[in-house]
């Protein structure tokens, strides 16, 4: 394979932009059109997923859902994930891994959206049901009477962790090597920042139709079976660029030198699960990995809770509700671009641990402000009121923030995590890797939905922003925590 010491050095300029030689442009485009495939649908199953369920059943559901419905079938998942691993390459295990979900939500818009009155519960039937549980158990009511909302949302999520977290990057850390990361890695997350625009406008598009619509028309079933046909669309185009890549970048030397396919069954017996989840569990490292992986979940999940219960008061119809999402969606992809420029050069700079450190430092600091002014808002009212209503502003700060926390997140977090796992055996990363990044992503999610739905259970009939004050406590101690994981694997990375 050839090594870049024989290739000329960059500019200054490209150097800090696109360090990536020419002949290397066989490798890195195809890979990025892939991040851009997977994160453009992840982006617009995201907001789509909230809408219905907002408007449904309520922000409060998402901390249900999460908690007992999500997290349990992202384990299932994982233990799936696990076996088949050890039956078939990774090519095949990406096909079946990802089919499943285009298929679902295929039928979603042409099949189950059209026959939702036959197939849900009315409002009317909820209330009589729920009647006969008490309050603490009435929003499980709403989950199975809008059934297909809930699965809808339960593979949305586990999109962001088994196509995004795990199969993407499972297979880039796979034929990628550590200096080639340095450079590919930023390069990657700079093309999926563009996809959060793309998708944010195509969003707001086709979500913004109630005027251009007949009188009496559903404009969300308008806009369900539009932006479901671009999953589709982009779902199956992953599969063709990944088939791509098998046939003429593997296949070639300059890229991929080892003797066997990444992840080809190989004829000597594997660890069982269980032994795979002893190694796994027993190994610092790792759990320092699943440290970080959790703690950002917890943290900007208690955040989002309280400021997507502020949009529900706001925004009363799943159209504006996605206009809004995607207009954010939009902006946050305008703002990770720009931090992944910086990002990437800090990477190159300074040590894992100054790269690592950025985020939670950022998200505590954000967050803090947010909760600040939600539960200072009647003393804060009056030096903004020229500005506008406190809601409005709230909820356009608590944005801000959210922006900035993810962009950064996409820019250094996301990538200083991937690099962690590059130094692990082949067999450790990828059933490491599954195990962290999926479960330990849905315990970081259900780690903050836990601590909503006990507080909610706690305090029965309260709402998210009424729980506030005990949520920000949780915050400012998880990133605190979140701070000496990064400490603590930057001696090892």
């Amino acid at each position: 394979m050839k090594t870049h010491t024989s290739q000329p050095q960059f500019g200054v300029l490209r150097k800090i932009l696109f360090p990536v030689y020419s002949f290397e442009l066989k490798k890195v485009v195809p890979m990025g059109m892939i991040f851009f495939c997977v994160l453009f649908n992840y982006t617009i199953l995201r907001n789509a997923k909230d809408a219905m369920v907002v408007h449904a059943m309520g922000a409060e559901a998402f901390a249900y859902l999460k908690l007992w419905f999500v997290a349990p079938a992202a384990i299932l998942f994982m233990i799936l994930y696990a076996k088949a691993s050890n039956m078939m390459s990774n090519e095949k295990l990406f096909y079946s891994t990802i089919s499943p979900f285009i298929v679902f939500f295929g039928l979603f818009a042409f099949v189950i959206y059209p026959n939702l009155d036959t197939l849900h519960m009315s409002k009317d039937q909820i209330a009589i049901v729920s009647a006969y549980f008490p309050k603490s158990l009435g929003m499980f009511v709403k989950i199975f009477g809008n059934w297909s909302y809930s699965m809808f949302y339960i593979l949305s999520e586990l999109w962001g962790s088994a196509i995004l977290s795990l199969s993407f990057w499972q297979f880039a850390n796979q034929i990628t090597k550590v200096e080639e990361a340095k450079r590919f890695y930023a390069f990657f997350a700079l093309l999926g920042q563009g996809s959060l625009m793309v998708a944010g406008e195509l969003a707001e598009y086709f979500s913004d139709v109630q005027s251009k619509l007949p009188a009496g028309s559903d404009p969300w079933a308008y806009t369900i079976t539009r932006i479901m046909s671009m999953i589709v669309i982009s779902g199956v185009l992953c599969m063709i660029i990944y088939r791509w890549i098998y046939r003429n970048v593997l296949t070639d030397k300059r890229f991929y030198d080892k003797p066997e396919l990444p992840g080809v069954p190989k004829g000597k017996k594997k660890a069982t699960l269980m032994q795979s989840f002893k190694t796994i569990f027993s190994s610092p490292y790792l759990g320092l990995i699943a440290m970080l992986v959790i703690c950002y979940g917890i943290s900007v999940n208690v955040v989002e809770g309280v400021w997507k219960k502020q949009l529900e008061l706001t925004y009363t119809s799943k159209n504006t509700y996605n206009v809004f999402m995607s207009n954010y969606t939009y902006w946050t992809g305008v703002v990770s671009i720009i931090t992944l420029f910086i990002g990437s050069n800090i990477l190159r700079i300074f040590r894992w641990t100054t790269a690592a450190i950025i985020t939670p430092i950022l998200i505590l600091l954000g967050g803090a402000t947010f909760y600040t002014f939600v539960l200072f808002k009647a003393d804060i009212a009056p030096m903004v009121a020229s500005l506008g209503s406190p809601m409005h502003i709230s909820i356009m700060l608590g944005a801000s923030i959210l922006i900035i926390s993810k962009a950064t997140k996409y820019a250094l977090f996301d990538l200083t995590k991937e690099m962690a796992y590059i130094p692990l055996d082949e067999d450790m990363k990828v059933k490491g890797k599954a195990v962290v990044d999926v479960v330990g992503g849905r315990l970081g999610k259900s780690g903050g939905a836990f601590t909503q739905w006990s507080f909610l259970s706690i305090f029965a009939g309260s709402t998210l922003i009424q729980i506030a004050p005990y949520l920000a406590c949780v915050f400012v101690v998880i990133c605190v925590l979140w701070c000496f994981a990064v400490k603590a694997l930057g001696k090892r990375v």
